[in-house]
């Protein structure tokens, strides 16, 4: 009986120790908050939920008591924490496979390519002054990399934070982990939530920094883009940004070939494909990933908030700069530019061309600029490609 009384102590024992209520700590308590909020954001308020709700669900499952060990692995027993690598982990779990992806830096590239796929660049085609708005809107970048190394960031940290500013997630995700990995899920998560609040943070800003005359201005309508032209962007593009920045060729060069898909018209099922099937895929398996990162103890550090509010900053002076590019544009052309479609420069397609357009409409409903603010929007992705791969060059 007695034996038999011990046994069963052993049993409760064991299994105590096995649920997650004797294993959590405040931290994974603060995690599993904040990715409620996350939820909330994504699907209450539809704050880009194609990628913030998979993240969201990654940190909420990495961070239930107990849950790490079986979804993540574990690591040899008494390894220096400093050793603690992707490579060294045992007894793998899902989390594990599914991060490969972003350890092996594929996942952003994929992305890319079913971005090209459904992008059209014939409005930055029929107007390559674009180009400029575009380039102006990099300026959170450049920001956002001094504020870091002054805040004492190295120079890849501070790298990486900064491409935080040219609103484009995958481009976060990939100079992050080539620059500075560990702070990865922290960059990935400030990229996409503030893409997601992107109508917050711009809109205040495009009302102050516009006058309503400004924002009343009609742009004539853009001239009709050949097909010659379109298939023959991406071929050059890819080549000329090749020789002068191949630190920039896996991103946009992926991005072109998705684009030389659509524009061919000799490859409908690949285009398809890379636009529909790929490209979601992959984003399920990007956010999954990034989002199993953000543990409780990494996520929750001082240097944390400092990224969080360079991240706002970089947002705000990206948006300042295209606003500020269009509006000496306008003044250089008596006119014939709209500045609010400066805004669109940070590369979130097309959500930021869509900004121009409600801020315009708030004006003149009757004042169509979605298309005209597309040319600066999608070179705003390729700016933050070639931004990318200028930081790459100079501190990988």
């Amino acid at each position: 009986m007695q034996n038999l009384l011990i046994d069963f102590g052993k049993i409760f024992s064991d299994l105590w120790d096995s649920m997650g209520l004797s294993q959590g700590t405040w931290q994974n308590y603060v995690m599993l908050a904040i990715a409620c909020v996350l939820f909330f954001l994504a699907i209450v308020k539809k704050y880009e939920p194609m990628l913030l709700l998979p993240i969201a669900f990654g940190m909420f499952l990495i961070n239930i008591p107990g849950a790490e060990k079986i979804l993540w692995g574990t690591y040899p027993e008494g390894l220096p924490e400093a050793e603690q690598t992707y490579e060294k982990v045992v007894d793998r779990g899902l989390l594990w496979y599914l991060y490969y992806g972003v350890d092996k830096v594929i996942y952003p590239p994929l992305i890319f390519l079913g971005i090209g796929a459904m992008t059209d660049f014939g409005p930055l085609i029929a107007n390559p002054k674009s180009m400029l708005i575009g380039a102006g809107a990099q300026l959170g970048i450049f920001i956002a990399l001094f504020g870091a190394l002054l805040l004492g960031f190295s120079g890849a940290e501070a790298a990486a934070i900064a491409i935080i500013g040219g609103a484009d997630g995958p481009t976060a995700i990939y100079v992050a982990k080539k620059l500075a990995e560990n702070l990865v899920p922290t960059i990935a998560i400030a990229a996409y939530s503030y893409m997601a609040l992107i109508p917050v943070i711009q809109k205040p800003i495009m009302r102050a920094l516009t006058t309503p005359k400004e924002r009343a201005i009609r742009m004539k309508p853009l001239r009709q883009v050949s097909k010659v032209e379109k298939v023959i962007f991406p071929i050059v593009v890819t080549l000329v940004v090749g020789i002068l920045l191949p630190d920039a060729v896996p991103l946009l060069g992926m991005l072109m070939l998705g684009n030389l898909f659509r524009e061919s018209g000799v490859v409908e099922r690949l285009s398809s494909q890379a636009q529909n099937g790929l490209i979601n895929t992959v984003t399920i398996f990007l956010g999954i990933a990034v989002g199993c990162k953000a543990k409780g103890e990494m996520f929750l550090a001082p240097q944390t908030i400092f990224i969080l509010v360079l991240g706002v900053a970089a947002f705000v002076c990206g948006t300042i700069g295209g606003l500020l590019t269009a509006k000496l544009m306008c003044k250089l052309t008596k006119g014939q530019i709209n500045p609010l479609i400066g805004s669109a420069g940070v590369s979130a397609v097309p959500m930021a061309a869509r900004i121009s357009e409600d801020v315009g409409r708030e004006t003149d409903p009757s004042n169509h600029l979605l298309m005209h603010a597309m040319g600066p929007n999608v070179a705003g992705v390729i700016g933050s490609a070639l931004a990318a791969g200028m930081l790459l060059a100079i501190f990988g």
